[in-house]
């Protein structure tokens, strides 16, 4: 714990040193704002290193990523706001207050039931805070779409606003399904364009029922298409033939065969 400590309170050094009057440039005019987009793209680079299975990456991409929280930190401390031990006490607390059943008397089997259990201290949290607070309130807008629907979903089912059976929300995808349909026959781009994003909520709900990420469900069968598609490329070039020069008949065909 003493090497963790020395190796943290380094680093926190530099940061100062990084930011003080005789630091680096472009160090010192960083503020929360400008350093938004290094942010998300040092958590891209995480969770790349992590599908990439690459451990020696996903040091080096924690390290950036935790680099970036000691700048913030230090950005709210120069400002009076907050300091890095006010964002290490802040999780300490929130994280022992969340697992009474690790430290405390509240029994609770099963990941999937803790995850319930969580969204839901989460929510009287909130209602301690502010009762008149909407549960659908603190959503990040910055989050993709199908992250975004399920973050919504997950507040909105701890408040009890959810179905009780698999089969209800089946029923809730062919609807919105059958509203599409519907939309398109009758030709309006606008009520269409609706109609779609229904459809990818209900979806997105029954990811969540299903307890499947829809986000990283998507992402896998992005890189399999990609893949199958590379495929299509070099099987058609054997036969020195290029995608856009053959019928679409002819490469569902090649299509199928490189499934």
């Amino acid at each position: 714990m003493a090497s963790i400590n020395k190796s943290f309170n380094k680093l926190l050094w530099l940061m100062e040193k990084l930011r003080s009057k005789n630091g680096c440039p472009w160090d010192k005019k960083q503020t929360h704002k400008s350093l938004r987009p290094y942010l998300v793209e040092e958590t891209c680079e995480v969770l790349d290193a992590i599908d990439k299975k690459n451990p020696d990456k996903l040091v080096e991409e924690l390290g950036d990523l935790l680099y970036q929280i000691v700048f913030h930190a230090r950005i709210a401390e120069e400002n009076k706001r907050f300091d890095i031990q006010d964002v290490i006490d802040n999780v300490y607390a929130k994280l022992y207050h969340r697992h009474p059943h690790v430290f405390g008397n509240v029994k609770i089997k099963g990941a999937e039931n803790v995850i319930d259990y969580w969204h839901k201290a989460k929510f009287k949290e909130a209602r301690k805070k502010s009762k008149r607070m909407s549960v659908v309130s603190d959503i990040p807008m910055v989050l993709p779409a199908l992250q975004k629907a399920g973050k919504v979903q997950r507040k909105v089912a701890a408040a009890g606003f959810d179905w009780k059976h698999l089969h209800q929300v089946m029923d809730k995808v062919e609807e919105e399904l059958a509203e599409v349909k519907d939309a398109i026959q009758k030709n309006k781009s606008s009520k269409i364009a609706e109609e779609i994003g229904d459809l990818l909520f209900a979806i997105a709900n029954l990811s969540r029922f299903l307890k499947i990420e829809p986000e990283h469900a998507l992402h896998r069968t992005i890189h399999k298409f990609i893949v199958r598609f590379r495929k299509l490329e070099k099987l058609l070039a054997k036969q020195k033939k290029k995608i856009e020069d053959c019928p679409v008949e002819e490469l569902i065909v090649e299509w199928n065969k490189c499934k």
